[in-house]
C-alpha cells in the first residue's frame, strides 16, 4: 500500500474513533472544546446526551470512581448466647435402701408388700426365734438371781466378807450385760425399716433362708426426686447450690416441673469434659419414680455479642473484617466470629447497637473512603442519582 493511502486510512479510523469516543463519552464534549475545535464540530463528534441517559452516565461515572460509592447497609443488631442450657438427667428418690437382716435364719412372717408405705424402725419382717427367745429368757433369770443375792448380801454385811459382796456385784453386772446380749440377738430377728417411703417388689418368700447380704426389700422415700445430669465444663463456674431449674419428665411431655440444684461435683469428668450436676424436684402428688430420665433447662444470663448481616463479613490476610459507615466515610473494622446463624453472624468486635454495615457495595471501599448509602440524602443535601439501589446491588453481586 503506498504511503498516501495509509495516511487517508489513518486518517479515517481516527476520526471514526473519535466520533465514537464523543458519542459515548459523556465530558467528550467539554474536551474537544478545550482542543479548540469549533462549536459546529463538537455537535457532530460529541451530540448532547438525553436525560435519562446522562443519569445512567453519571451512575456509571461514580462506578468507576467520579463519586462516592454507593453502597447499602443494614444497621448492627445484638444477640445473646450461652443464656440457656437443655441436658437429659436420671432420676432418683431422695432415699433409696434395700432392706437386708443383721441375722441369718428362716423367714417366718412378711409384713408388708408391694407398694406399702412404711415408717422408719417399721417391722417388715421375722426371722425365727426360738433359740434367742430360750436365750433371752435363760438371762433374765439369771439376772433376777444375781440381783437377789447382791440385795441378800448388802442386808447382812455383817455376816458375808467384802469379797463375797463384791463377787456378787461382778456377777450381777455380768447377768445384766448377758441379758442386753440377748434381747438384742432377738431383737435381730426383726427386720425393720431404716428409713420411710415405699415398698417395692419383695423378692423373697416365707420360709426362706437368708443371711446378711440376702435383699428383702426395696424402700423408696420419693418425696423428692434427685436427678442427675451432666453439663459443659464451660457452665462449671456458673451452676451453685440452690440455683433454680426447669424439669420435665420424658414421659410426661407438658408437665413443667421446678426445683433447684441439690449438689454439684467437685471435678470435671476427663473422658467427656462434663460436669455432674444434681437437682432436687418436690415430688408431693407422688408422681414421679426412680429411675425415671427427665429433660433439665437452666436459664443464665449468657452472652451478649454484636450481629451483622452474612453478606457483610469480608476476609483478607489480615482476617474477617467488616466496613461500618461513620460521617460518610468508609471505615474498616475487624471481626472476630462467635457464631455462624442463616440469618446473621454473631461477632466479637468494637461495634454499637444501630451502627450501619455496608452490606452491598464492598468491591470500590477503602478505610476512610466516601460513600453515598443508597436511599438516603448526601450530607450536601443531594439525593443519591437515579438507579443508585440498582448499582449498589450490582456491585454486590460482583
Amino acid at each position: 500500500m503506498r504511503l498516501w493511502q495509509q495516511v487517508v486510512v489513518s486518517v479515517v479510523v481516527i476520526g471514526a474513533g473519535v466520533a465514537v469516543w464523543g458519542r459515548m463519552s459523556p465530558g467528550a464534549a467539554g474536551t474537544l472544546r478545550a482542543a479548540g475545535l469549533p462549536d459546529t464540530v463538537v455537535a457532530v463528534l460529541a451530540p448532547a446526551q438525553p436525560a435519562t441517559e446522562a443519569g445512567q452516565a453519571q451512575s456509571g461515572n461514580q462506578r468507576r470512581g467520579g463519586g462516592p460509592a454507593l453502597v447499602v447497609t443494614r444497621p448492627v443488631g445484638s444477640a445473646v448466647i450461652n443464656d440457656r442450657l437443655n441436658a437429659i438427667g436420671n432420676g432418683e428418690a431422695i432415699r433409696s435402701v434395700t432392706v437386708t437382716p443383721s441375722a441369718t435364719g428362716n423367714l417366718t412372717e412378711i409384713l408388708v408388700k408391694s407398694g406399702d408405705v412404711v415408717k422408719t424402725g417399721q417391722v417388715i419382717a421375722k426371722l425365727d426365734s426360738e433359740d434367742q427367745t430360750i436365750a433371752a429368757r435363760q438371762a433374765r433369770v439369771a439376772l433376777d438371781s444375781a440381783r437377789e443375792k447382791v440385795e441378800r448380801y448388802r442386808k447382812n454385811a455383817s455376816a458375808f466378807a467384802v469379797q463375797d459382796l463384791r463377787d456378787a456385784e461382778t456377777t450381777l453386772q455380768g447377768a445384766e450385760l448377758t441379758l442386753q446380749a440377748a434381747e438384742l440377738d432377738l431383737k435381730r430377728r426383726d427386720i425393720t425399716a431404716p428409713t420411710g417411703g415405699i415398698v417395692g417388689i419383695i423378692t423373697v418368700n416365707v420360709g426362706d433362708y437368708v443371711t446378711t447380704s440376702s435383699p428383702i426389700a426395696n424402700i423408696d422415700d420419693r418425696s423428692e426426686i434427685l436427678v442427675d445430669y451432666w453439663v459443659p465444663e464451660r457452665f462449671a463456674t456458673k451452676i451453685t447450690v440452690g440455683q433454680p431449674v426447669t424439669a420435665q419428665a420424658v414421659a410426661q411431655p407438658g408437665n413443667p416441673l421446678s426445683g433447684v440444684v441439690h449438689a454439684v461435683d467437685n471435678r470435671i469428668d476427663q473422658t467427656s469434659r462434663t460436669l455432674r450436676v444434681r437437682a432436687r424436684i418436690d415430688n408431693a402428688d407422688d408422681r414421679l419414680r426412680a429411675g425415671m430420665s427427665f429433660s433439665v433447662t437452666m436459664a443464665f444470663d449468657g452472652d451478649r455479642y454484636p450481629t451483622v448481616d452474612p453478606l457483610s463479613v469480608q476476609w483478607s490476610g489480615d482476617g474477617s473484617f467488616v466496613w461500618r459507615v461513620a460521617g460518610e466515610k468508609s471505615e474498616r473494622v475487624p471481626v472476630k466470629i462467635v457464631q455462624r446463624n442463616p440469618d446473621k453472624v454473631l461477632v466479637e468486635a468494637s461495634l454499637a447497637d444501630g451502627d450501619p454495615v455496608v452490606t452491598e457495595g464492598v468491591q470500590r471501599l477503602r478505610d476512610g473512603g466516601a460513600v453515598s448509602v443508597a436511599g438516603q440524602t448526601r450530607g450536601d443535601g443531594a439525593a443519591p442519582p437515579a438507579g443508585a439501589d440498582k448499582t449498589a446491588k450490582a456491585e454486590g453481586a460482583r
